[in-house]
Formats: structure tokens, C-alpha cells, sequence
């Protein structure tokens, strides 16, 4: 009896762990993958997603593209999209989405990872690293003395056909927009029909713009300041200096890389899990160290090279507001004349 006691209770015990680990190989077959719409090229987040793969075994599968593209893309799938996670290279795009409704609640633990100024006040988005606008300039072409303080004055004659721009890329978008909700649409259209009267070169990304600056093409851009720092690496001979613009000017614009759980997703606890990684002090080096930007969680620095920042309120513009009205700068863009 005791024998057939001792039998009858190991079977029971097996029965019970073969179901629930029969449970668990559902529940993990079932949220092991998780997709992200990025908005960051690959060479600048592949390297932290493999490492959330490999130290969690959670695979992840990407769509790149364009933020706005993706932002516009999500809201015509609404509910039926696969997406889990959203990353932005600039918050304008993520705050769009968020005015749809389409984000969800990030997690308290999350969100305390970075300081308020660069997360969503109502805990929808944070950011995970940051970019400071400035004008990248070639000093055999412009003189330090004559180098603006203001991004108004690249309307002047003396930048006739020498300033080049990138009006299709989002971190241009989200200082128009800040532009906008600082003195307005009408004045901001002024502005940008300055420049296309002022002859100002279009290029389709920031990095276009510093190799243009670098060749002697153009005489100075204005792009994000990591942008330089990645091409002074790979190429020591290239002369571009970054000139930072008036601390209380548009033209010093810091923006913020934004993540964001979809509302639509049934896989939200992992895709909480990706940001938190994000988040991390290996992550946030990455950002520092490999893509020169500002890390944004508490207690990381950003990499030696890089001059110090503050994130927060620029020209009385706190940067989550950056996402009202993002088809209308679009518009305001084109209106000027100036095609990305």
C-alpha cells in the first residue's frame, strides 16, 4: 500500500507538471515574438534587439521605414495591426499616435527609468535617447565670427545657396512643429519660404547633408549633432565642426527617440519588457558610446565627445507636445516648396 500510495502521488505530481509545463510552452510558443515598427534605421537598433533576443529568448521582428510613414501606417491598421511596440526617431510622430488613442499606459517601473521632461505626461511614451539640433558647418568655407546665433538668420543673403536642409526627415518635422506652436503657422511658413527663396539645398537625410557640408558641396546644414560626430570616425579628414545655436533659440531643438506599447496589442507585457530593455544601462551605452546620442535613463552619461545637454523645455516648448498637428506640418512643408 504505502508503495502503491508513494506511485499514485508521483503519477499525479508528473500529471500536473506535464501541464503545466504543457501550459507554459503555449503561453511562451504564443508571446515569444514580438514586432516593433521602427522608425530608427537598423544599424541603430539591431545590435540592442538581438540582445534583448538573446538574453530574454524573445525574438523580435522589425518593419523600418520612415517614422511619419509608420505613425500614418499604424493608424490605417488600427486594430488589426501586428505591431507591438512603436519606436520613433522623434517624438512628433509618436505623439500623433498617441492623439489617435492608439497607445497604451506604459508601466509605472518603466516610465521611472527616465526624468518627466522626456517621457508622455500621461505615460504613453518615453524617450529613449536624444538628439540635440544644431548647424554643422565647414570652416574652410564659413568663418566662426560669421556663424548665426539664431536659426532665423539662415534667411539672410549671405546663406543664398550655401545652407542645406532635410525637409522630409522627422527631426526636421518636429522643429517646424515646434517652430509652429512657437510663433505660429503664418510666421513659420515665412520662414520656410525664406529659405526656398534663399536657393536652400534639399538632401533626403541628415547624414547627406554632413557629407555634402564635408565635400565643400554646401557650407553648412542643419541636421542632429550626432550625425557629425559618426562621420568624424569613420573619417578623421573630414572637416565639419558642429555649432551649437543659441541655447533659447528653435534651432537648438532637442528631440527624443519615443517608444510606445500599441494599444491594439495582445502581447503587451513583453512589449513593455523591449522598452525596459531599451532603458538598460548596456542599451543606453550603445546610444552613447556606438550612435553618439544623449542617453535618456537616469544615471547614464552620454560619451565623452559629446558636449553635455539638457533635456526639457527649449523656447518654452516642453518636447512632448511636439505631435498635435503632424500631417500639417507635412503640409506646411510642401506649401513652401520644399520636397523631402
Amino acid at each position: 500500500m504505502p508503495t502503491f500510495h508513494r506511485l499514485a502521488k508521483t503519477s499525479v505530481f508528473a500529471l500536473v507538471f506535464a501541464l503545466l509545463a504543457s501550459a507554459c510552452t503555449s503561453s511562451s510558443d504564443d508571446d515569444a515574438t514580438v514586432t516593433i515598427y521602427s522608425g530608427r534605421n537598423e544599424e541603430l537598433i539591431r545590435p540592442i534587439l538581438d540582445d534583448f533576443t538573446e538574453q530574454t529568448g524573445i525574438e523580435v521582428e522589425v518593419r523600418y521605414g520612415e517614422s511619419a510613414d509608420l505613425a500614418v501606417l499604424l493608424t490605417e491598421e488600427g486594430d488589426q495591426s501586428p505591431a507591438d511596440v512603436y519606436l520613433s526617431q522623434s517624438p512628433g510622430a509618436v505623439e500623433f499616435l498617441d492623439d489617435e488613442g492608439l497607445l497604451a499606459e506604459l508601466p509605472s517601473d518603466v516610465l521611472s527609468l527616465v526624468p518627466e521632461t522626456v517621457s508622455d505626461a500621461d505615460g504613453r511614451w518615453v524617450g529613449v535617447s536624444g538628439r540635440q539640433r544644431v548647424l554643422v558647418y565647414n570652416p574652410d568655407l564659413v568663418d566662426p565670427a560669421d556663424l548665426p546665433s539664431s536659426v532665423f538668420e539662415l534667411t539672410d543673403p549671405a546663406w543664398e545657396g550655401r545652407l542645406g536642409i532635410a525637409p522630409g526627415n522627422g527631426s526636421f518635422q518636429d522643429f517646424v512643429t515646434a517652430m509652429r506652436g512657437s510663433i505660429g503657422d503664418d510666421e513659420t511658413l515665412t520662414w520656410l519660404e525664406g529659405l526656398e527663396a534663399n536657393d536652400v539645398q534639399s538632401y533626403p537625410k541628415n547624414s547627406a547633408i554632413v557629407a555634402a557640408v564635408g565635400r565643400g558641396e554646401i557650407a553648412a546644414g542643419l541636421v542632429n549633432h550626432y550625425y557629425n560626430f559618426r562621420l568624424l570616425e569613420e573619417d578623421p579628414n573630414h572637416v565639419g565642426l558642429n555649432h551649437q545655436l543659441a541655447s533659447d533659440d528653435l534651432g537648438s531643438l532637442l528631440i527624443v527617440t519615443g517608444a510606445a506599447v500599441l494599444e491594439s496589442s495582445d502581447n503587451q507585457d513583453n512589449a513593455a519588457a523591449l522598452i525596459e530593455f531599451l532603458l538598460s544601462e548596456d542599451s543606453q551605452r550603445f546610444f552613447a558610446d556606438e550612435t553618439f546620442e544623449y542617453p535618456l535613463a537616469s544615471g547614464v552619461g552620454p560619451s565623452g565627445d559629446i558636449p553635455p545637454a539638457e533635456f526639457g523645455s527649449v523656447a518654452d516648448l516642453d518636447v512632448t507636445g511636439l505631435g498635435a498637428d503632424l500631417p500639417g506640418t507635412r503640409n506646411l512643408i510642401t506649401e513652401a516648396g520644399l520636397e523631402g
